[in-house]
């Protein structure tokens, strides 16, 4: 084991390889939060429909998602600090993104506006998913990088 492991067993299992496991971990958990987003926003539609504004609350799922999003990405930069900083920057972007969007829908029920497409935070994630793939398949173009670089 290696003595500078921050999590010992958790390190061991996550955080070896090349790449570390937990990228691949977050490409998938990167996925199922888009996919949660949509059933979340069509969650979104139905409480507007029934309670108004003040019943308008994210999914269970995606805050499960999100949650373990951030914490595997905050992981992510104990095991890789470069790539890690910048998931984590993502992922908290899309985070804040998230919120802002909730409230975007809430505003627009009470002005009894149409509940617009949570434009701003699908492309927040789509940022994230393509940064987490990336990450997941570096070693394929890695040759050819470091040729270049």
């Amino acid at each position: 084991m290696n003595p500078l492991s921050l999590f010992g067993p958790v390190d061991a299992v996550l955080g070896s390889g090349e790449p570390p496991l937990i990228v691949y971990v977050l490409v998938v958990l990167a996925v199922v939060n888009l996919a949660t987003r949509a059933l979340s926003h069509r969650s979104n539609v139905s409480q507007a429909d029934e309670g108004g504004a003040d019943a308008i609350e994210q999914h269970p799922a995606h805050i499960a998602t999100t949650i373990l999003l951030i914490l595997g990405s905050f992981y992510l930069g104990t095991v890789e600090l470069h790539s890690g900083m910048v998931l984590s920057v993502l992922v908290v972007g899309m985070f804040v993104t998230d919120f802002f969007e909730l409230e975007a829908r809430r505003v627009e029920v009470r002005n009894d506006r149409e509940i617009g497409q949570p434009k701003a935070a699908v492309a927040a994630s789509v940022l994230v998913v393509l940064y987490a793939a990336y990450l997941s398949v570096f070693f394929v173009i890695a040759p050819l990088w470091n040729a270049v670089v």
